[in-house]
């Protein structure tokens, strides 16, 4: 392994593993020790301070030296290429890039070529993921029919393949009386409906947040309005309907006020905020630099302070990457003309430890949303620490330094908004089902 964590790397792979003298980070059950756990047969066999000197003799031992060992990370919003675009990204590619970030599990969105609104699409992806990805791989399903917000698909059948949410990808479904139908027969199968909060109108000439910085720049911008609007639309549809209701991405102080409110009159909603919102501001986009063009634009330094605040206070459910992989052609433009979309498996815990160091946020609250929020939301068995659990692992070391560069970033595409960023904390090793599938020190990707 490394410096920080020792491995016997000869010792047969069906072998049990044994993570000792490990700090054990659990949100799921507010564990924060440091202590050892058992792994056999793909799942949590065994958890304790005895495994830090009983290790069973069948087992292999890795010593993680007081590196924390948390569930492994699930990321609710993911793009891949594939099927349709594989030259920007691939689910195979895609897996290895969460590897590589501790992520064990990934949501992937339906905008593909073609769109995954049939049964036979969410089937394809399944197989697909077992076929070529090393990580797990769970597919959402279009709300609508090629994702144009015209006509529903047929969410009990999508449920019934595999589908573990429904969703509109990037486009917001204009037509309120559509969205009430979504909701409503989305409610009859307890279906998880994850909205896109843009009024399209408002947002299809602008290109960044419209401020004073927009101004400056020169760029359309896209007010908080045009997200807030559509969010609260939303929230009174589900109050309409019961279903239950996911907000995929915040990313104003506006939105969190309407959420708390939504939340305490007891609808059945959570929400979710990018990474890059977290770390980022309007202000980074610079000289006009595509890489930072994402959806929602980057706000006020107000708005991603006022996120962090609630992300600490336990407002905000799920914290995703927003991977979106685009090629050189696609952002080699002019800021107006670049694609939306940045990459982010490979960097959210790191940026997401910024936090932390920080001092604004403890680990056990910065990882809920990153492992327990999302595996309750998509009824999902992982992202906790317990017995009977799957051994799915995060070992990373908090403290290690490094420097991102793009070219050893595992993602086809490398439009990384923290390229040459200095981040403190680093994963070591990543297990899914009891196997390593990344290990820091043999990366060939790491230098």
């Amino acid at each position: 392994m490394t410096d920080r964590t020792q491995i016997e790397t000869s010792a047969p792979s069906h072998r049990p593993l044994v993570l000792t003298n490990a700090r054990l980070v659990d949100p799921a059950t507010s564990r924060d020790e440091i202590a050892g756990i058992l792994l056999e047969n793909s799942i949590i066999t065994e958890i304790g301070a005895h495994l830090l000197t009983d290790i069973p003799a069948r087992a292999q031992k890795i010593d993680c030296l007081g590196n924390v060992v948390c569930p492994g990370l699930i990321d609710m919003q993911v793009y891949t290429g594939e099927p349709g675009n594989e030259h920007r990204e691939t689910l195979a590619t895609a897996s290895q890039a969460a590897a590589a970030g501790g992520v064990t599990t990934i949501i992937c969105m339906p905008n593909t070529e073609p769109v995954i609104d049939d049964v036979a699409l969410v089937d394809f992806m399944m197989r697909r993921a077992r076929d070529t990805a090393i990580v797990k791989v769970h597919p959402l399903a279009a709300l609508t029919k090629d994702l144009k917000g015209k006509k529903m698909a047929e969410i009990g059948l999508l449920k019934s393949a595999g589908a573990v949410a429904f969703t509109n990808g990037k486009e917001s479904i204009a037509d309120a009386q559509i969205m009430r139908r979504v909701l409503s027969y989305s409610a009859d199968f307890d279906a998880l409906v994850i909205h896109n909060t843009e009024e399209n109108s408002m947002t299809e000439a602008g290109v960044m947040n419209e401020s004073e910085v927009s101004s400056r720049l020169g760029l359309p911008g896209i007010p908080v309005e045009a997200e807030t609007i559509m969010l609260e639309r939303d929230l009174r549809l589900v109050s309409l309907t019961g279903a239950r209701y996911h907000a995929a991405l915040i990313s104003c102080r506006a939105s969190l006020e309407a959420m708390r409110s939504a939340k305490k009159a007891g609808l059945p909603v959570t929400c979710g905020v990018s990474i890059n919102h977290l770390a980022l501001n309007e202000n980074d986009i610079g000289p006009y630099r595509t890489f930072f063009k994402i959806r929602p634009p980057l706000r006020s330094e107000d708005d991603r302070m006022s996120l962090v605040e609630a992300l600490a206070n336990g407002e905000i459910d799920v914290i995703v990457s927003s991977h979106d992989p685009q090629d050189v052609d696609g952002k080699r433009h002019p800021f107006s003309e670049a694609i939306d979309g940045a990459i982010g498996l490979e960097t959210l815990l790191p940026v997401a430890l910024r936090l932390y160091h920080n001092g604004q946020i403890d680990l056990l609250t910065l990882l809920k949303p990153l492992t327990i929020n999302p595996a309750k939301l998509l009824d999902l068995p992982t992202g906790r620490l317990e017995v009977g659990a799957p051994a799915d692992v995060t070992v990373f070391d908090l403290e290690a330094p490094w420097i991102v560069n793009p070219d050893d970033l595992h993602s086809i595409s490398k439009n990384t908004p923290f390229e040459e960023a200095e981040l403190q904390g680093r994963i070591l090793l990543t297990i899914v089902n009891g196997k390593i599938v990344f290990d820091q020190a043999s990366s060939p990707k790491i230098k």
